[in-house]
């Protein structure tokens, strides 16, 4: 694994860490803003209630963070946590609902925090292989390669 990711996973799982984890400490608090999810959720399934789905939401984010964080299964652990963001997002950060100035603005903010790390999320999803080195590294190597491929072809022309 490249510096670059070892550092950099940790620190796109750290508020996936932190939420989820204050998220399954306080669900029944947090589950109002869930509530209208669970509604709809509980046409499709009847036993769908808020505290479950916020627990459930959480826990995907700290299992998920988790393994994100440690570079176990990243892809599909971003891709995890890249699916939950938009009913995070719409459900706990409705700006357009809000009549305060100051707290349009706060959750203006948060709701596009969530939306740029969804970004990152699925960047780190599509990562092509998470334990190859940085594409620089990968094309420098190959540009020598190919120039050494050439070298050798020009000197069998010689002989």
């Amino acid at each position: 694994m490249t510096l670059l990711r070892t550092v950099a996973r940790p620190m796109l799982a750290s508020m996936f860490l932190y939420g989820g984890t204050m998220a399954l400490r306080n669900a029944p608090a947090m589950a109002p803003k869930a509530q209208p999810l669970a509604d709809k959720l509980q046409k499709v399934i009847p036993s769908a209630d808020a505290v479950t789905l916020t627990r459930v939401n959480a826990a995907v984010h700290v299992a998920a963070g988790l393994s994100l964080a440690t570079g176990h299964f990243p892809r599909a652990s971003a891709l995890a946590i890249a699916a939950t963001m938009p009913a995070t997002t719409a459900t706990g950060h409705q700006f357009w609902k809000e009549t305060d100035p100051d707290a349009r603005r706060n959750q203006t903010i948060h709701f596009m925090k969530n939306v740029s790390m969804t970004g990152g999320l699925l960047l780190s999803a599509l990562d092509p292989d998470p334990h190859k080195k940085w594409i620089g590294a990968r094309a420098k190597k190959k540009v020598a390669a190919a120039g050494h491929a050439i070298a050798d072809q020009v000197d069998e022309l010689r002989s």
